[in-house]
């Protein structure tokens, strides 16, 4: 890959809490210390500060926390007003405080706190979501301990992500319509009530298939609490569509962890993926996780289920990739003329969605890196979160290396 071929990179970014979130502020902080730029703001803003540029973002895909960065960074936020948004949300002294509102507003985050996270989803401390209808039906006794939790805890969550969609509205997102940002914005859930992926961005009519939706009717900050409502902390986000009925999303890691070919199919040739999800490899250090509780154990095999699919989607493009290189090779080899071999490769690349322009860097921590597997997914700690950005930046500066940037 020779960057100086590109011309229109784009940024993935995977979910993965608070965790990801910092994760995802590493990974930033390494593509600019190698002269990559993040444009974001208004069109007339992106026109004015960010010039047509291979080295400068203008498309951002984001899930779950990723959504939540990919939103502070196509509305024009720097990297360090971010970081002072997490680092400062558990209630140290602002360094803004002497600063006049509209300056505030304009250039800064306000801090993230555990409330604008963990709003409570109010609905679920009514009775009759808990025991629902256990007494009013048959005994449940006989469909054992499945039917009974199915019956009786109605529960959709935990918390809501009301609150973060409060706060994306309030103080990140002035706007809040993708068709107000100069930059491409796209932000991923899933349909709770349907087995299809959403992509949110500025898209003039909604268009759909069985496997994915494109939809243009949700603010910003609906789908950022959408993408972010992950199951079961979080109840399922409802946003009403262009017929004003609600339809109900949760997670947009449920379906796909690295949703990479949004950015491909809008254009762009250059696609960096951050994740922050690796399972766990044995250390002498730290030896078993057997010997961790249930926990610790559910994160790893929560890990595992991600990271499969993670590597079967890389490899899948790996190997198709390779197979359509060796079908040239053999037609160049046997003499095929050079327009019955193009319209091969063509309908090839067609058949396997493969886009042979498109070059793809992924970004992810070591699996030997036990402290980052065992860091909290929701920690506003400042030190917690410096580590993990730390991490972030290490693994992203060890990923470009390979990649010559």
């Amino acid at each position: 890959m020779r960057l100086s071929d590109k011309k229109k990179p784009a940024l993935v970014l995977s979910g993965g809490g608070v965790k990801a979130a910092a994760f995802h502020i590493g990974v930033c902080l390494a593509l600019q210390e190698k002269g990559f730029k993040f444009a974001g703001g208004s069109p007339v803003k992106v026109a004015n500060e960010f010039p047509e540029d291979k080295m400068t973002f203008k498309t951002y895909v984001g899930s779950s926390a990723g959504s939540v960065i990919s939103t502070f960074l196509a509305s024009g936020y720097d990297i360090d007003s971010i970081i002072h948004a997490f680092t400062q949300g558990t209630g140290l002294p602002s360094v803004t405080k002497t600063k006049r509102k509209t300056e505030l507003r304009e250039n800064h985050l306000k801090p993230i706190t555990y409330r604008n996270i963990f709003g409570l989803n109010l609905t679920a401390g009514h009775p009759s979501r808990f025991l629902s209808g256990l007494f009013k039906k048959k005994p449940v006794i006989s469909g054992g301990l499945e039917v009974l939790l199915k019956r009786g805890f109605k529960v959709n969550g935990l918390f809501s992500t009301r609150s973060l969609e409060r706060y994306m509205r309030e103080n990140a997102c002035l706007n809040n319509k993708f068709s107000s940002l100069g930059v491409e914005l796209y932000i991923v859930a899933t349909q709770l009530n349907h087995s299809r992926k959403v992509i949110f961005g500025n898209f003039d009519q909604t268009t759909k298939d069985e496997r994915i939706k494109y939809a243009g009717y949700a603010s910003i900050s609906e789908a950022v609490a959408a993408s972010a409502s992950l199951p079961p902390f979080f109840a399922p986000y409802g946003i009403h569509n262009h017929k004003g009925r609600e339809v109900y999303f949760f997670d947009g890691e449920i379906r796909d962890t690295l949703s990479t070919h949004v950015a491909a199919d809008h254009g762009s040739d250059l696609v960096i993926a951050s994740y922050s999800i690796h399972p766990y490899h044995f250390n002498e250090e730290i030896g078993s996780l057997h010997e961790y509780g249930i926990p610790i154990i559910f994160n790893q095999a929560l890990y595992q289920v991600v990271q499969q699919k993670i590597d079967t989607h890389i490899r899948h493009q790996r190997e198709v990739r390779s197979m359509i290189k060796a079908v040239d090779g053999y037609l160049k080899q046997a003499n095929i003329a050079e327009e019955h071999r193009e319209k091969l490769l063509d309908i090839l690349n067609e058949r396997t969605q493969n886009k042979p322009e498109v070059d793809y860097i992924y970004i992810h921590p070591s699996p030997q890196d036990y402290e980052m597997f065992f860091a909290d997914h929701f920690s506003l700690n400042p030190k917690i979160l410096g580590k993990i950005v730390q991490t972030g930046f290490k693994s992203a500066m060890r990923t470009l290396r390979k990649h010559s940037l």
